[in-house]
């Protein structure tokens, strides 16, 4: 019992959860009821599709909205919200709504999903995310309502504010728009691109975040995690926003044709999608080449730990650049508002963003062996934005070979349970060896 017990650790029952809500997900989506032609998605397809909802990325190689009959998008909806928010925590909150009891077991998963220090007001935790994930999903439901109903039919204008609602709270970037043309209609919307811009802000910060946030008003304090993801945050937003402006101020494809608030709105929105949302207001191939390599590196970094997005983490990019400035003033601690940060955390912090660095270099040079012909920029761009989960394209992945598509298949695995899965594991309880061998010197730089 024990050995079992080991065997299905945490992590592992995490993976394979996820296994398992993406091939139910896959076997739906190959019904003739999911599709418009009622023909029923290729097997291929809809394993990319299912893996693309649940892993909350929006990589597709259908359009959703000229696909899926109202059946299939419901399908893709359940799986972007079980992905985003998590299985156990749907799983969790039902169990509580249905008056049982919540497993020693069954906590130990939710911290490992939820990424928390430790099991306490586990549980509680998982009401509130919940609820907080309703009411603003609800909110900016009704607030994308309001806007899309002066474009079309009021049962049409609500279905499409609850699933891009949805979608985007979620960081998942699905849109059912139609044509892949994403939100280009609303470039110039500021009430639009807000709201959304809002949805993707609150899904890609945290739910331990945004519990302190609430929480703020009886307790005054902010933790050292939160201040830290709100400032990098708010930082890479701002200074992603002032380079894409530069950069596409005299494009004549994208924000020279607008107007200046046009401009700015649009550059604000295309700095905050590529942190794991997906959903854009600009053509991405239209895109400078400058811009493009901004975005590469902003949906690397992807957003914050506890969230519905992906990438290496604010939190992981943060303490290394700690680490960096560190070195540089030749101090020994990294700090960060007075407070040290563990040396554990650091070489955690290192771990991931190799490994993720190694799964985006390795993706690309085996896209650039499936899907010759392409230029190298679009594989890399595709292949981080698989990696960070964010679902933006420059056109790649509607034309990618059958092996292309299991790479990317299993990158967007990867990105959102992979790399999650490494970090569990390093957060385990470290092993002290029985013996320390003597330092020994190399040559640095």
């Amino acid at each position: 019992m024990n050995q079992k017990r080991k065997y299905w650790s945490p992590p592992r029952i995490l993976v394979a959860g996820f296994f398992l809500i993406i091939f139910m997900g896959s076997f739906l989506l190959t019904l003739p009821l999911a599709t418009k032609d009622g023909q029923g998605l290729a097997w291929i397809d809809s394993l990319f599709t299912a893996t693309s909802a649940t892993c909350v990325t929006g990589l597709v190689v259908v359009d959703t909205g000229d696909t899926f009959t109202l059946f299939g998008q419901m399908v893709i909806l359940i799986l972007i919200l079980v992905g985003g928010l998590g299985f156990m925590t749907f799983a969790t909150f039902f169990a509580v709504l249905l008056g049982k009891r919540v497993s020693f077991q069954d906590r130990l998963l939710l911290q490992e999903a939820l990424n928390k220090s430790s099991v306490e007001g586990i549980v509680s935790l998982v009401k509130r995310i919940v609820l907080f994930a309703f009411i603003i999903q609800a909110i900016g439901a009704i607030l994308l309502t309001i806007r899309f109903v002066s474009d079309m039919p009021l049962d049409r204008a609500l279905y499409f504010g609850i699933f891009h609602s949805i979608s985007n709270f979620n960081n998942a970037g699905f849109d059912i728009m139609g044509s892949f043309q994403g939100f280009t209609g609303y470039v110039s919307d500021p009430y639009v691109s807000i709201i959304l811009c809002t949805l993707i802000f609150l899904g890609g910060i945290g739910f331990i975040v945004l519990n302190e946030l609430y929480e703020y008003r009886q307790t005054k304090r902010i933790s050292l995690h939160s201040k830290m993801v709100l400032v990098v945050s708010i930082a890479l937003i701002l200074i992603g926003t002032i380079f894409l402006f530069l950069f596409e101020y005299t494009n004549p494809k994208t924000l020279q044709p607008l107007s200046g608030t046009g401009k700015v709105v649009s550059s604000f929105y295309q700095a905050i999608t590529p942190r794991t949302a997906g959903s854009n207001t600009l053509n991405i191939p239209d895109l400078t080449q400058s811009s493009i390599l901004l975005m590469i590196v902003l949906m690397f970094i992807g957003a914050s730990p506890g969230s519905t997005g992906g990438g290496i983490k604010t939190s992981t990019f943060s303490v290394l650049l700690g680490a960096v400035k560190s070195q540089i003033k030749g101090k020994e601690d990294v700090t960060f508002y007075r407070r040290r940060i563990p040396y554990d955390l650091i070489y955690r912090s290192l771990a991931v963003a190799s490994c993720g660095f190694a799964i985006v270099v390795g993706v690309a040079m085996l896209l650039t062996i499936t899907e010759k012909g392409n230029d190298f920029l679009m594989i890399l761009f595709e292949a981080t934005s698989a990696f960070g989960t964010v679902g933006l394209s420059m056109g790649l992945t509607p034309n990618l070979s059958i092996a292309g598509k299991m790479i990317i298949i299993f990158t967007m695995f990867a990105g959102r349970v992979g790399i999650l899965t490494i970090a569990f594991a390093l957060a385990q309880n470290r092993k002290r060896d029985p013996y320390r061998y003597p330092e020994g010197n190399i040559m640095i730089g």
